[in-house]
């Protein structure tokens, strides 16, 4: 294996009735810094990644699959169970509930373990059967392997969402599955705490 990136924060996934979906990342800790980045999947199945800079955007445009990327301000956070993002023509306003029962699962494994690329890629089956589109392990673009560690997973309660300046519609499903990557989020409106770790081959 060549170069290995790796990103530890959360990725929120938001659905609405009007069949705008989101992915939101917001990364404490990857080789750019702290930085949140969203992509959005229109009812059209238009692909957009909003991005807040030149280097994020080159690397995760090669890393998944877009239409059109988009450099904005990103400024996306959690705090006391709310979820804010503020990201050019995407505005949410969310409320974070109880952890899953599969959150639950995830959270008794030891921290090590549940990121390790090995275990991920072995259990890859199983995370589709729990969380349907899921998948902790897969190709990626540019030659790369890329491994999702979750380790907590509370559900959206409610959410606002606005896209273009409109109500995008009241907090959904997440269907059809967003098609980035090999992977989409879980289709219940959720925020999971995860490492993600990229390897190039």
């Amino acid at each position: 294996m060549g170069r290995r990136w790796i990103f530890d924060g959360h990725i929120a996934g938001i659905g609405t009735t009007s069949g705008l979906r989101a992915v939101v990342g917001m990364w404490q800790e990857s080789p750019f810094g702290t930085f949140s980045d969203v992509m959005v999947q229109e009812p059209s199945g238009h692909r957009l990644l909003l991005a807040p800079s030149a280097d994020v955007a080159g690397f995760i445009a090669s890393t998944y699959s877009f239409d059109e990327v988009r450099m904005v301000d990103v400024a996306a956070g959690l705090s006391g169970g709310a979820l804010a993002v503020d990201a050019g023509p995407l505005a949410i306003q969310a409320v974070t509930g109880a952890r899953t029962y599969l959150g639950s699962a995830l959270k008794a494994l030891p921290r090590r373990l549940a990121v390790h690329p090995r275990w991920l890629s072995a259990v890859s089956p199983l995370a589709a059967l729990a969380a349907r589109g899921a998948r902790t392990y897969g190709t990626a673009g540019s030659g790369r392997a890329e491994f999702y560690g979750v380790t907590d997973l509370h559900h959206v309660t409610s959410a606002v969402v606005s896209w273009e300046g409109a109500d995008a519609g009241a907090l959904a499903p997440i269907r059809p599955a967003v098609t980035f990557g090999f992977s989409s989020v879980p289709p219940k409106p959720s925020v999971a705490r995860v490492r993600t770790t990229v390897l190039e081959a």
